[in-house]
């Protein structure tokens, strides 16, 4: 089962120094063998200071049409607070140091469907997807002959290490994230970056609550994408470059791909469109096999 939001949405990604993020629990099993191109190695912990993320997107250059909520979030409801309702602030006297105050994140709920599928309680009691499931494979093929090689994994089960300081707090008001697991691709050009996140939460309303949000806002509720790692021969993406955001929601997990290219060029924005959405899609399609197998 899968619900999708495929409204394009660009915006610039600035990078900048981040703390260093400490050393997460390791998510257990070694990966086993999948496919013709053998195993993949085991994800790093989320990466360190010099893995560095990249950080918040700011407004749009390439064009872009609007982003829907997918079936009113999964067939639920969802319900926030705030917005135009907030009270605004109070002009800083003359002379006197303003202070910068973050904008609160709106409260919000989220609810399954009435016709709610009665395996789901099943569904929800097994493990979450581990990060050699849903990413079996260094070297990947897809259906149309593409290729694409992952040059980088992490994964930690501090979901706020690997998302906006909006996206962590609107995960925080639910029963939590479970784990974040992101890789790194590229395309045979080597010129494409591709990061792909899976969100796996620990209730299906509130992987809904958050598939909503972002898909309503995807500039402000946003995973990061990681930087290639030293040795991978790919350059870092200059700050402030143009990028592609797609998201999916599975019974569990919402999968974030972001895109962009390595040398931060602003054309060529369909080819990278389409690459986007293709990794998107592989990924969501292992953890769909997972979740519903």
């Amino acid at each position: 089962m899968t619900h999708d939001d495929q409204g394009p949405s660009h915006g610039h990604i600035p990078q900048g120094q981040q703390p260093p993020y400490g050393q997460p629990q390791p998510y257990g099993q070694q990966p086993e063998q999948y496919g013709p191109y053998g195993p993949s190695p085991a994800p790093a912990p989320w990466p360190a200071e010099q893995h560095r993320r990249r950080g918040r997107v700011r407004p749009a250059v390439l064009p872009a049409t609007g982003v829907v909520l997918a079936a009113a979030v999964a067939g639920g409801a969802l319900m926030y607070t705030g917005g135009d309702d907030a009270p605004a602030a109070s002009p800083a006297a003359p002379g006197a140091s303003a202070t910068v105050t973050p904008a609160a994140v709106p409260s919000v709920t989220g609810s399954l469907p009435s016709d709610a599928p009665s395996a789901l309680a099943s569904l929800l009691a097994r493990p979450v997807v581990r990060p050699e499931q849903a990413f079996p494979e260094s070297a990947v093929r897809l259906a149309d002959g593409s290729r694409y090689e992952r040059v980088d994994l992490a994964t930690t089960t501090d979901c706020a290490r690997g998302m906006s300081q909006d996206l962590a707090a609107l995960a925080e008001q639910g029963e939590g994230c479970s784990r974040l697991t992101t890789a790194l691709f590229t395309d045979a050009e080597r010129r494409s970056q591709v990061s792909v996140t899976v969100a796996s939460f620990v209730r299906a309303e509130d992987a809904g609550m958050v598939f909503g949000m972002a898909s309503m806002d995807p500039v402000t509720y946003q995973t990061v994408s990681l930087d290639p790692p030293p040795g991978a021969g790919l350059p870092t993406v200059p700050p402030g470059s143009p990028g592609v955001f797609r998201r999916l929601m599975t019974v569990r997990s919402v999968v974030f791909a972001n895109g962009q290219w390595g040398d931060g060029s602003e054309t060529g924005e369909a080819d990278l469109t389409r690459q986007t959405e293709d990794l998107l899609q592989y990924v969501n399609d292992n953890v769909v096999a997972y979740e519903e197998s």
